[in-house]
């Protein structure tokens, strides 16, 4: 059974099909491609009378791009439980800085991170605008946030002011994930919990490549040298088309073997729609330990 993300006011699923997913964000209505939905759509998608943008690869370009129908805010905001999250359309991507379904293990973490009782250090990588990030932080965490775009990072900076966390212990830092994490275990900094949500392909800062099936692996491997002790919690999301959740769970397994006593679950994320279907979206796999 997919894992749900539920308790979202401000976003919803009208509908979905013929490769699309029409959506509203707040007062904003998209429509972006969603390789997913194979079905037929229930009526014309693009037609819809409040829609207010669409992401489509125009006939006989190469590029895809937004095409505004009904003009708004350029930034605009939604929230959830307290969190607020500010989306913006990207230039050349179909992405608004949030993906929705991470909040089934946004409250997942929470519970974990509450339920220690304890001060909690997470590394958190990746970590694009911050959703997990101010979660965590929320939580009462102190959170490293890691990710190597400068504007990902300022706009995940701008999400934790906004959610009444500017002053909660996170350290914002703009660097490669894996040259991080090596200077990490030189200077014998330890988490007791890890978030990592890998892209299927990237650059870091510098021009690094990375490659989700040659590079994931290598990553965890060095990863569990600034595991603390203590270790609450290892979740990693991925969005790569065909990699399964076992997968996920294996890596876990492997990876983690002999840093104590821990269980996985991995799953599918996936988002419930009006049409009373759910939508997935990727698949996640957590460890929790002992504790």
């Amino acid at each position: 059974m997919p894992h749900l993300a539920e308790g979202w006011s401000d976003y919803e699923i009208i509908a979905t099909g013929d490769g699309y997913k029409l959506e509203r964000w707040g007062k904003v209505y998209l429509l972006r491609p969603d390789p997913q939905a194979i079905w037929a759509a229930p009526f014309d998608l693009f037609s819809y009378p409040k829609l207010n943008a669409y992401y489509r690869l125009e006939a006989g370009k190469k590029e895809e791009k937004w095409v505004i129908l009904k003009p708004f805010e350029e930034e605009f905001t939604i929230s959830r439980k307290g969190l607020v999250f500010h989306l913006k359309l990207s230039k050349n991507f179909k992405h608004t800085g949030l993906f929705p379904e991470q909040a089934a293990n946004w409250d997942d973490m929470i519970d974990l991170i509450r339920g220690a009782k304890r001060e909690i250090k997470v590394l958190n990588l990746f970590a694009y605008t911050g959703g997990a990030t101010i979660a965590a932080a929320s939580a009462g965490a102190s959170v490293t946030h890691v990710d190597a775009a400068p504007a990902m990072v300022d706009r995940a900076k701008k999400n934790a002011a906004s959610s009444g966390l500017k002053d909660r212990p996170i350290r914002y830092i703009v660097d490669d994930c894996l040259k991080f994490v090596n200077r990490e275990i030189r200077r014998g900094n330890r988490y007791d919990a890890i978030i990592m949500d890998p892209p299927s392909f990237g650059r870091g800062p510098d021009g690094e490549v990375w490659k989700l099936e040659e590079h994931l692996y290598p990553l965890l491997l060095r990863t569990v040298e600034v595991l603390s002790d203590k270790l609450l919690f290892f979740l990693i999301n991925s969005y790569t088309t065909g990699l399964q959740p076992t997968v996920i769970a294996d890596l876990l397994k492997l990876t983690l073997k002999g840093k104590g006593r821990f269980a996985v679950d991995a799953y599918e994320l996936a988002i419930p729609t009006d049409q009373d279907i759910e939508l997935p979206c990727g698949c996640s796999g957590v460890a929790t330990f002992e504790q």
